[in-house]
């Protein structure tokens, strides 16, 4: 228990008072009921409160739908994910056997919503200061990094096909593979008569974006 405190104390710079909230952020679904879903369901809203606040007050010149377009650009499930690996996230994993073996510990999607979970603990234990603090210090330049605001994949999709007077792309799930904990989707972007590509991701929202973004690729 004095490891974890330790580590939790060095990668989200607060000692734990309640250690079993961060044990709970920690705890995949396979592993028991007491996870982090709850957890992860209050950390996504304080990021998202965190890095709002940021962006509003780096980009004070910048109108709504901008500040919008940055926020979904860095609280997405593969920024969170890069945390997750760079603060030591997957050897703390308390997975199932099942899921332990179908390697969920590599899941994108499993550790951004730990990140979320911790983010959510950490500001129960010590508020929102501390939870501030870690964003921010975790988050590093990714904010400063962003000199334009990003479109999504299927936004910048949907626009290409609209400016070549094309059809709006459509999106097809073509194969379901996986555990039920650990499902896997691949989706099939298209604009019909001209090309396709296929994604891959934990959900199909997140498989529909690997997608856009490859047949974005494809027509560049």
């Amino acid at each position: 228990m004095s490891e974890l405190a330790d580590w939790i104390e060095h990668a989200l710079g607060h000692r734990p008072g309640d250690l079993a909230l961060y044990e709970r952020a920690l705890t995949h679904g396979s592993f028991g009921e007491a996870n982090y879903e709850r957890l992860e369901f209050l950390g996504d809203r304080v990021l998202g409160l965190v890095v709002a606040r940021w962006l509003f007050e780096t980009w004070p010149n910048e109108p709504e739908g901008r500040l919008s377009q940055r926020l979904a650009a860095l609280v997405t499930r593969d920024v969170c994910a890069e945390i997750a690996r760079e603060i030591g996230v997957q050897p703390r994993l308390r997975l199932g056997k099942q899921a332990l073996d179908d390697g969920v510990f590599r899941s994108d999607n499993v550790l951004g919503d730990v990140v979320e979970a911790l983010i959510g603990a950490l500001y129960l234990d010590a508020g929102f200061a501390a939870a501030d603090a870690f964003v921010r210090r975790a988050w590093g330049d990714r904010v400063d990094r962003l000199s334009h605001p990003p479109r999504h994949p299927k936004a910048a999709l949907q626009e290409w096909a609209a400016a070549k007077r094309r059809r709006p792309p459509e999106y097809r799930v073509v194969e379901t593979s996986g555990p039920d904990h650990a499902r896997r989707f691949t989706v099939e972007a298209s604009i019909k008569g001209l090309a396709s590509a296929t994604g891959e991701g934990l959900s199909k929202q997140e498989a529909e974006t690997a997608a856009a973004k490859a047949l974005l690729e494809k027509l560049a």
